[in-house]
């Protein structure tokens, strides 16, 4: 996936005279696409434990995200004060939704369908059909600001960002060479030095890149900051805890793993309760990106958040996929639609590329694992 994400990055700016790798566009493309990694985080725990997904998380983006704009707008309440209320909200939907998902085995494509009209109705209802603007510095800030650092940032060039990409890159690189001495004094079967390395260096170059593209702009914004933050506690998450794995095991034989002592229902229920706080940030964070919420806000954000899981390697079946691949597949979306858009192609045409993208990367799925004998 990772090698696709830069023969379709190439492929883009290549349709689009290049005009793809404007430091404008590169930074827009972590700004439009933010909410889809921070969703696709929660939806990839939902899909380890059997390919379930939840499908009113666009529904309850409008519904925090009118709930803030109300809030702040037209009650002038404290905006420190209207997160934590939004973001609760968010908690209590999930957990709303995870007890009957979990604990009475409602199921998930049920409940969150349902969800999916209930709290889009209380979202329209709290904005009372209008659009409602968000003007509040502090809030924006919190989520939109640019970072820059004075003394260092004072001129066109915002060298924080390239110090920030020297930093990053150089972590994936030790990181490999950390997990492969680690596989190797365990006696774990490893990929070749020369692949891992390879792919390793892709990903550094790519980091080094994008963060001097974003140095040619504005630097990098809270946004991002958010956004990192989210993916590397839920990659620690799956891949370093040993709750983390409870996940996969439920996916991969959910029988098997009752049986060991561990409780299914209550892993349901954490799924979808982490997905509703999720969602929460999310319409926080699009509510600050775009400064208003209407009652179409969210619509088929979801679907953004399933696709990027799937395009990412996460199996339709449940019990395989990682965060690493959900960010590759959301970025390859994302640039899929920067690109398109760049190039002034209809929104219509780009629902039929990116739907029959999300439909290749299932087939593929389903096919290998055929293969495989799953």
């Amino acid at each position: 996936m990772v090698i696709a994400l830069v023969i379709v990055f190439v492929l883009f700016a290549y349709l689009t005279d290049w005009r793809l790798l404007y430091p404008q566009n590169m930074s827009n493309l972590m700004l439009q696409n933010g909410y889809v990694l921070v969703m696709a985080c929660g939806m990839l725990l939902c899909i380890l434990t059997g390919g379930n997904i939840d499908l009113s998380i666009g529904s309850v983006i409008c519904l925090v995200g009118g709930l803030a704009a109300v809030m702040i707008t037209n009650m002038s309440m404290n905006p420190i004060l209207t997160i934590v209320i939004c973001l609760v909200v968010g908690l209590l939907v999930g957990v709303w939704q995870g007890y009957w998902i979990g604990y009475v085995r409602i199921p998930p494509f049920i409940t969150t369908l349902g969800g999916m009209f209930i709290f889009r109705g209380i979202g329209r209802l709290i904005l009372d059909n209008k659009t409602v603007a968000i003007q509040d510095s502090t809030f924006l800030n919190i989520f939109t600001k640019y970072i820059k650092i004075p003394g260092l940032d004072d001129g066109e060039t915002v060298y924080s960002a390239l110090i920030v990409g020297v930093v990053a890159a150089l972590f994936v690189l030790f990181s490999t060479a950390k997990n492969r001495r680690e596989r190797a004094k365990n006696g774990y079967r490893q990929n070749s030095m020369v692949w891992d390395y390879l792919k390793a260096g892709i990903i550094a170059a790519l980091i080094l890149y994008y963060c001097y593209l974003l140095s040619q702009y504005r630097g990098i914004s809270v946004m991002l900051v958010w956004v990192v933050a989210i993916c590397l506690i839920y990659n620690f998450i799956t891949a370093k805890t040993a709750f983390g794995r409870y996940f996969y095991a439920v996916g991969g034989n959910e029988k098997a793993t009752k049986l060991s002592g561990i409780n299914t229902d209550k892993i349901y229920f954490i799924a979808y309760a982490n997905m509703g706080l999720l969602a929460g940030l999310c319409g926080l964070l699009n509510a600050a990106r775009v400064g208003s919420v209407n009652g179409s806000t969210g619509t088929s954000f979801e679907m953004d958040a399933i696709g990027a899981c799937f395009i990412g390697g996460a199996s339709a079946y449940g019990g395989v996929g990682t965060v690493p691949g959900v960010i590759v597949g959301a970025v390859l979306m994302g640039v899929i639609n920067l690109g398109m858009s760049v190039m002034g192609i209809d929104q219509n045409f780009q629902k039929v590329v990116k739907g029959g993208v999300l439909l290749v990367a299932v087939i593929f799925d389903v096919v290998t694992s055929r293969k495989s004998g799953k």
